[in-house]
């Protein structure tokens, strides 16, 4: 049932933005302006609570509990199994929002700063990291533990409403149960193929910039054709195969050309605005995390921050799912550190060489990135590359680096919306991921080709909104079953350990009794 329904509702959404595009962007934009007016504090809220629950349970009593009991091993190495999580979490963006994000903050900086200042380059730098850093992640990690643990220590079948069972019972089962699935398998499909629909527009403009083919609909469609080919081939071949090789490749990929800009830019200033700017996120990381605008007019926090937030609560069902379907045999806290503090250092990093090479350029003149913005976000960094020393090596590693991300992504989410949308547990049935599969491709396709991108994004958005109050429902459900587990554990700790104490006991008795009748024997001779 999951599986059919939501197929008909992504193929109605789909058909909508197709149709009538005008229409309906005006009516999501004007819903989400809603949506953000009224309860974008309930988006910080959540996700501020979300990150400190997990550093609780990371560093706290159920720290030593494992993912699938206490028996249980990783099926992938360390490293694998951080290359597949960046690979799946935010790969494809880190490459699209490096240098235009930090670029873009400062032309038009928060906390009403002036453009192009020096604050507002310390400023830009700074809410790159927060919007990037240790929150989204959070959100991902939330969900992908919640999902685990109930799939692998409760015997679930890998769905959104399993993790609620503790709450509402045997209805996870039920309509309720069906009615969050779907939503979770809608958000995450429309999510996905509007972001990989942003991947093809910026591969497109790298492809133009570097063999000097027109970035329109036949590049656009070409390159989601030949992503497919990819992606079902990985999708097909296992988790075990395609998608660990794949990612495994991309993020050594990925060190090169960190290394190749890190080399060819302006080294020491990178270092500096690491430093720098991993001090003042720390510093103020509170008030970021809960700052609203309330006596201004300006919409930059609900414009960034609030929808950055959605965002990722919304991608939060695909990337936890896949999270969890990777992560068996991890304890809690080598989760959270795996999941949370590990990828956030790697995207410090990752933003403190392009971000704070764009920056640079633009300070001192190197390169008017300011101007290449207004030609959209996707020109900013193939622009900065024109600026630098090997601009068509870095661009061609840039452009490949996109194409890996972009189908991992698809391959993950194939995965994921699959297992999702079926009743079974255990591995998802190869017609469901074939299915998806072409899905995704004509969502994605069809949105280009219609313009509707913005709009679904928008909706997107609005749909995070129960999601975010879902988020607080699994902090509740998952704390229950952990604390469940701990008390199992703890009490089977202190019954075997009342055994070796009664066992030692019975030994020393006997020993005494030995003794005893040994010197028995020893007074009658």
């Amino acid at each position: 049932m999951v599986f059919r329904v939501s197929i008909a509702l992504v193929l109605l959404l789909v058909l909508l933005a197709g149709v009538a595009p005008g229409p309906f962007n005006t009516v999501v934009q004007s819903a989400l302006a809603d949506v953000i007016r009224s309860v974008g504090w309930l988006y910080l809220l959540v996700v501020f609570l979300a990150l400190t629950f997990l550093m609780y349970l990371a560093f706290g009593r159920f720290g030593n509990l494992r993912i699938g009991g206490e028996d249980a091993e990783p099926e992938f190495s360390r490293a694998s199994w951080m290359s597949m999580l960046f690979a799946a979490g935010m790969g494809i963006g880190l490459v699209f929002w490096g240098a235009a994000e930090p670029i873009s903050h400062f032309s038009k900086p928060p906390e009403g700063l002036a453009p192009e200042s020096m604050d507002a380059a310390r400023a830009s730098m700074r809410y790159v990291f927060f919007h990037w850093g240790l929150h989204p992640w959070a959100i991902y990690a939330l969900i992908g533990l919640a999902m685990a643990w109930f799939q692998f220590n409760r015997n679930g079948r890998g769905q959104v409403s399993d993790m609620l069972q503790p709450i509402i019972g045997r209805h996870h089962r039920g309509w309720i149960g069906s009615v969050v699935n779907i939503s979770a398998v809608v958000a995450t499909a429309v999510g996905v193929a509007t972001a990989l629909g942003f991947g093809t527009v910026q591969i497109a403009a790298g492809v133009q910039r570097v063999f000097g083919l027109h970035a329109g609909i036949p590049l656009q469609l070409s390159i989601i054709a030949v992503a497919f080919v990819l992606y079902m081939a990985s999708t097909l071949s296992g988790v075990g195969r395609g998608m660990k090789w794949l990612s495994n490749f991309n993020l050594a990929l990925a060190v090169v050309l960190l290394t190749l800009v890190l080399v060819l830019g302006p080294t020491g200033a990178i270092f500096n605005t690491f430093t720098t700017t991993l001090g003042s996120y720390l510093n103020q990381l509170v008030t970021m995390s809960l700052r609203m605008s309330p006596f201004s007019s300006s919409t930059w926090v609900a414009d960034w921050t609030i929808f950055y937030w959605a965002w990722w609560i919304s991608w939060a069902p695909f990337v936890g799912s896949f999270i969890a379907r990777i992560s068996r045999g991890r304890s809690v806290r080598e989760f959270v550190i795996g999941v949370v503090l590990a990828p956030t250092l790697l995207g410090f990093f990752w933003f403190s060489v392009f971000g704070g090479t764009a920056i640079w350029m633009q300070i001192f003149g190197q390169a008017d990135l300011v101007q290449a913005l207004g030609s959209g976000y996707e020109t900013v960094l193939f622009t900065m590359f024109d600026s630098m020393s090997l601009p068509l090596l870095l661009s061609c590693i840039a452009l490949v680096l996109l194409m890996i991300f972009f189908v991992t992504s698809a391959d993950s989410a194939v995965l994921v919306l699959a297992s999702m949308s079926t009743d079974d547990a255990g591995e998802p049935l190869r017609k469901h991921k074939v299915a998806w599969g072409v899905g995704i491709a004509l969502i994605a396709g069809a949105l280009l080709l219609a313009g509707g991108l913005e709009a679904l994004q928008g909706m997107i958005t609005i749909a995070a909104l129960p999601f975010a109050l879902l988020m607080v429902l699994v902090m509740v459900s998952l704390y229950r079953v952990l604390d469940q587990e701990y008390t199992r554990e703890r009490r089977q700790a202190q019954r075997q350990r009342h055994m070796i104490d009664a066992w030692i006991a019975r030994e020393m008795a006997a020993q005494e009794e030995t003794q005893a009748e040994a010197a028995r024997a020893h007074d009658q001779d």
